[in-house]
């Protein structure tokens, strides 16, 4: 999967990412990543209300996006772990933040699915209300990835949650999972929509990932993004 897309562009240098190959990161930098994920990953806590929320400590990095998207999944491949996040074929099953903590005090949120159709009202409210304290009070939140289903592209359920996160002020970024479903010229057209569709919105990310958890494709490019992310932070 060799689909390039305009690269992160780093304030230190400038240089580009591609999604589906290490083009834009340096050696040092993709092995930063590789160290980074390394060691022992556990779950940590859960929340499921603003006041169960675990106190802050290291650099947190949230994972976002609708149902059944991919979320565990990815973080499975992230950390090389078969089964630390669970993952489920019934959309809307996670309806916590799940942490997990990591090597270097690094921390990886589960955030919950949305745009279940079949979610009750009160659960959307309750929903609503954790995600947006979450949001708004956690200064160690490095970075949310919204992960989008690449055979699907952008939702405007997804809109709604680039609304918050702009409104939040968190730095996120787009991710596109399951890539590995679609062929080649698929890809590349999604890719273009929605780089496209991003540019329109000054506080996202510019660029994307393409990712497929199965076949391993720009794991390691993601990992390396979040080295980096932290290194610039620190």
């Amino acid at each position: 999967m060799a689909s390039l897309v305009p690269g992160e562009r780093s304030g230190k240098t400038g240089t580009m990412m591609s999604a589906g190959s290490d083009e834009g990161f340096s050696d040092t930098e993709t092995e930063a990543g590789r160290r980074l994920f390394a060691g022992q990953w556990n779950f940590a806590s859960a929340a499921a209300s603003p006041e169960s929320l675990p106190p802050m400590a290291g650099p947190e990095i949230a994972f976002a996006g609708r149902s059944n998207v991919g979320k565990s999944s990815l973080i499975n491949a992230l950390t090389g772990r078969r089964a630390l996040a669970r993952t489920s074929n019934t959309p809307g099953r996670t309806q916590e933040l799940i942490f997990f903590n990591g090597p270097h005090r690094l921390v990886l949120v589960d955030m919950p699915g949305y745009g279940y159709a079949a979610a009750a009202k009160s659960r959307v409210v309750a929903w609503t209300s954790l995600i947006t304290n979450y949001l708004h009070g956690r200064a160690t939140l490095a970075r949310v990835y919204l992960l989008v289903d690449a055979r699907h592209g952008l939702k405007e359920i997804d809109q709604s949650i680039l609304d918050t996160l702009s409104e939040a002020a968190v730095s996120h970024q787009i991710v596109l999972t399951k890539c590995d479903q679609i062929g080649a010229a698929e890809l590349a057209e999604r890719i273009a929509a929605v780089v496209a569709a991003i540019r329109k919105r000054p506080a996202a990310f510019p660029d994307l990932i393409a990712t497929s958890a199965k076949s391993g494709a720009g794991i390691a490019e993601l990992r390396a993004a979040i080295a980096r992310l932290l290194a610039e932070r620190s």
